[in-house]
């Protein structure tokens, strides 16, 4: 039994660790394109798009960290389903950067770039579906991870990252041609989860002050 705990003990640092790496390996990709593609010459429109799809990789990957650091740590006992969800949860994100590098090139033609962006779609559907799954899991009465108010909590945070999945695969329904603003409106309906995670973070927790209960 204590052999056991010991165990536990050492493999949730361990998973941790390879997590961070995993998240900031993504993030340094992405910072690397960005300095590939401004390595040839670039004039002012090329900078702008370039820091623009940077900035968008950067937000759904630290996002998506924060929620899922979130999560790890409520979940006490690394399972062999949560230790599954995990590598495949990080499988997602490390190729994160690359699909939609590949979505955004202009080197390759319309077709490739349309296969990217479905590929990069449920990609990024796949990870906001595992961290609904991580929300449930720690949502459920007989598992006690958490009070009674904050399991409300977590529903709540489940339902709408199962919502906000179903929205980004809608996404692939709409045509790869159709822009607004020069930007294609398949990649501007993925700016919708994190916009619904920084909006309700500001809501429940504004300029990180927690909101006091109202009396009376």
């Amino acid at each position: 039994m204590h052999q056991e705990e010991r165990q536990h003990r050492h493999a949730r640092p361990r998973l941790e660790t390879l997590s961070d790496l995993i998240y900031g390996l993504s993030l340094s990709i992405g910072a690397i394109s960005l300095v590939i593609t401004n390595s040839t010459q670039s004039n002012a429109i090329d900078i702008d798009r370039n820091i623009l799809e940077f900035l968008f990789v950067f937000l759904i990957l630290i996002t998506s960290w924060i929620i899922y650091t979130s999560d790890m740590s409520v979940l006490p006992i690394e399972t062999r389903l949560v230790t599954l969800l995990n590598v495949i949860l990080l499988i997602l994100v490390a190729i994160i950067p690359y699909l939609f590098d590949q979505a955004v090139s202009l080197i390759n033609t319309p077709d490739v770039q349309n296969y990217a962006s479905i590929l990069f779609t449920f990609d990024y559907s796949g990870s906001l579906f595992i961290m609904a799954g991580f929300a449930h899991l720690i949502a459920q009465e007989e598992e006690q991870l958490v009070h009674e108010d904050q399991m409300i909590r977590f529903r709540r945070i489940r339902n709408r990252l199962t919502i906000l999945t179903i929205i980004v695969l809608f996404s692939t329904a709409v045509p790869w041609d159709w822009l607004i603003l020069g930007v294609h409106v398949r990649l501007l309906i993925g700016l919708v989860p994190i916009a619904s995670f920084w909006f309700n973070r500001m809501r429940a927790s504004p300029f990180g002050i927690p909101r006091t209960p109202k009396h009376g």
